[in-house]
């Protein structure tokens, strides 16, 4: 049995003492806490293999209050797993013990710190313990209350339900005081209760300093049967030490060396060589799935097909060779041809409703559970989850995202539908892949690649029939381009993806007749993108035009000027640049100047 009084104690003296030591974090939002974790870890309904932080079947923790991470670490010093001299060096540069938790930390899930995300990716979790894995693993989510405004937060509530979640188990640490004041129901616990309930929820609302009503809670939570159970818990910010307890303005400020003094004093004889007990989960593993040989394309060129389609696809051909890949799509399922592997393969594919936030947050949960997500949307829509995306790759998540619908070429729908920026989303994602492919053969070969790929990835799928350009044995590689045209006589090179591609081909037609002979490049891999046939194309024909349905900021012709930073030729850029409206997809080609028209005019005039 473990000393849980005494541990709360311990755990509130390391969170003290390391956060002077560094000078600055988040100490009364660790002591506010402290009870309701110490009282989850060490109460006996948490299991987890302290050996193995990577067990299948451990349970899982999430700190989404990540800036809570001095009681996060405190914890598993508690445990016995961090020294009291590591915690030392909380927020120090080389420590894994990081301002808040990433995954540098072993025991860490994942990243977290932009508040009101946590929770999504616990949903993740879940759906891979009770549809993929099917193991009885539960997920802990600590969340705060000033959080709770987040609108992700309620998505991944109204999700939770409907897949009745039963094993996600939410705790809300309701201190009262946010950043700068109260909160908006500061401790009025019905609200809270009264609202999470109406998301299906079952709610137990505790004191979240009484040790023995937390147990119980942590207890009962784990009987729930057919849907999530959130823990609602009153607390005072600062617990334990008079001066800052419900005190305002003490949020992320850490004690001055004789204010620690003084809060030691108050918290009394500390035993630090006391180490709590965690349970051991069973030994449960999931079962292995085989891997099969994916089947061959088969697109006849004389029968044009749209590269979203090609996707939807590339999905169900692909998921034999690779069976740990899930799907996730955001009620678009029917125009990102996401539905064919959902046809396919139900119980591998997850309905996310109009919550692209949640979805985001959930693949991420998944990867981070050994699965392949793939995650389909509007390339519009997706931009909505920019921050969950953003998140992933402090978490190394292993996400493929599909955007389509991109680009003035969708024509009568309008500008806001046309998702003009999600190429420069991505490229800014530290490590990411961003595809955008011409045709149905390289949708797939790419979609292909994505799956090989171990990281973020990104492929921009044209809403369009499109002309098949290539064979279906065809390779594609990530970081590769292909020349669909040159001759030793080119005397410009135009650079296109995806539909402009097309229009680059109609262009060079035009210009042969007229005598001018052009180098035509499908840069398919936007990023990492292939700098040595760019450098090959500027140093022989001495001028580049890029052309792109994307706004000129951070699309494919800041990737071709990078690329060809250190040896300097013009890079003329056709873009976006004008107030997109409906029309036809020729009429808007036209109408921002990135047709092939433009192209021809845009060649002569750089050539004249």
């Amino acid at each position: 049995m473990n000393d849980l009084e005494g541990l709360a104690k311990l755990i509130r003296y390391y969170s003290l003492v390391s956060t002077t030591e560094a000078g600055s974090g988040h100490p009364t939002s660790s002591l506010s806490a402290a009870d309701l974790m110490t009282g989850l870890m060490f109460g006996g309904t948490f299991r987890f293999d302290l050996d193995d932080p990577l067990h299948p079947n451990n349970d899982r923790l999430i700190f989404s209050k990540g800036h809570a991470s001095p009681l996060f670490y405190s914890l598993w010093a508690a445990a016995g797993k961090v020294s009291e001299q590591e915690l030392l060096n909380l927020r120090k540069f080389g420590s894994p013990l990081e301002g808040h938790p990433t995954r540098a930390f072993r025991y860490t899930e994942t990243a977290t710190g932009s508040l009101g995300q946590g929770l999504s990716i616990g949903v993740g979790m879940a759906l891979n313990a009770k549809y993929l894995d099917k193991l009885p693993y539960r997920t802990y989510v600590l969340l705060g209350d000033s959080e709770l405004s987040e609108g992700s937060v309620w998505e991944a509530m109204e999700l939770a339900a409907w897949y009745k979640l039963s094993d996600l188990i939410g705790v809300v640490d309701v201190n009262r005081l946010g950043q700068r004041g109260e909160t908006m129901h500061g401790h009025d616990l019905s609200a809270y209760r009264n609202k999470i309930a109406s998301f299906g929820w079952e709610t137990i609302v505790i004191d979240g300093h009484h040790l023995p009503q937390i147990q119980t809670a942590f207890e009962q939570a784990t009987r729930a049967s057919d849907r999530p159970v959130m823990i609602i818990a009153r607390t005072l910010k600062g617990k334990g030490v008079s001066f800052i307890e419900d005190k305002n303005g003490w949020h992320g400020k850490a004690l001055k060396t004789d204010e620690l003094r003084q809060a030691l004093e108050e918290l009394g004889p500390v035993d630090r060589t006391l180490r709590g007990i965690v349970s051991k989960p069973e030994d449960k593993r999931p079962p292995a799935t085989p891997a099969r040989k994916a089947a061959s394309l088969s697109y006849r060129t004389d029968k044009p097909a749209s590269p979203r389609h090609a996707y939807g696809t590339a999905l169900k051909r692909l998921f034999p060779q690779f069976p740990d890949m899930v799907v996730l799509d955001a009620e678009v399922s029917n125009s990102t041809f996401a539905e064919i592997f959902r046809n396919s393969f139900p119980d591998r594919f997850f309905e996310m409703f109009v919550a692209e936030q949640n979805m985001a947050g959930a693949a991420l949960g998944l990867s981070l559970r050994g699965k392949i997500p793939f995650v389909s949307s509007f390339a519009a829509f997706l931009t909505r989850a920019a921050d969950q995306i953003r998140m992933s790759q402090y978490s190394n998540g292993n996400i493929k995202f599909c955007g389509s619908h991109a680009g003035v070429s969708i024509g009568e729908d309008g500008s806001s539908q046309m998702g003009l920026e999600d190429i420069a989303l991505f490229r800014t994602i530290l490590g990411s892949v961003v595809l955008y492919p011409s045709d149905a053969v390289s949708t797939e070969r790419l979609v292909e690649e994505m799956a090989w790929h171990s990281g973020m990835a990104y492929l921009r799928a044209t809403r369009k029939d499109l002309p098949i350009l290539y064979r279906n044995d065809e390779a594609f590689w990530i970081g590769g381009s292909k020349v669909l045209r040159s001759s030793r006589k080119d005397r410009a090179t135009i650079v296109a993806a995806g539909i402009t591609l097309h229009e680059a081909l109609k262009a060079y037609s035009v210009l042969k007749k007229d005598g001018i002979l052009v180098r035509v490049i499908d840069l398919y891999s936007v990023k990492p993108v292939d700098v040595a046939t760019l450098r090959q194309a500027a140093f022989e024909t001495g001028v580049i035009i890029s052309v792109e349905d994307h706004f000129a900021e951070g699309g494919i012709a800041d990737a071709v000027r990078t690329a060809l930073s250190k040896h300097p030729v013009p890079v003329h850029a056709l873009a976006v640049r004008a107030m997109p409206k409906s029309g036809k997809t020729e009429e808007l080609l036209d109408y921002e100047g990135i047709s092939w028209k433009a192209i021809v005019e845009a060649v002569k005039q750089v050539k004249s």
